[in-house]
């Protein structure tokens, strides 16, 4: 998930990322903004380590941009929603919030057929 996000030969322009975290009232989640790719990066695997958790995500489309389906431990943990500008990602939306997730895999795939 961070490929791409932190390259650590480039330090010219990494600071305009974001990531907003959306918890809601049941779920912990970044209590601001966290502006920086490398800080982003140690919030998110910092955060895994502790719980010692296994971190796997699927691509999808949310919104009509793209998305990861983020799991835990083979649980949905949340949402992230990619805002980019071209080919450099420019936000983060970490979506954790239970009440915004009710719909996650539950639609049916599209198909051509």
């Amino acid at each position: 998930m961070l490929v791409g996000l932190v390259d650590p030969r480039d330090r010219g322009d990494l600071g305009h990322v974001v990531l907003i975290g959306d918890g809601g009232s049941v779920r912990q989640a970044a209590p601001r903004r966290i502006t920086g790719a490398a800080k982003i990066a140690r919030y998110i695997l910092g955060g895994i380590g502790k719980r010692g958790s296994t971190l796997t995500y699927d691509p999808t489309i949310v919104n009509g941009g793209p998305a990861l389906v983020v799991r835990l431990d083979g649980e949905i943990d949340g949402i992230m929603a990619i805002r980019a500008d071209g080919d450099r990602i420019t936000g983060l939306y970490y979506v954790r919030n239970p009440e915004k997730l009710t719909r996650v895999e539950t639609e049916p795939p599209v198909t051509l057929r």
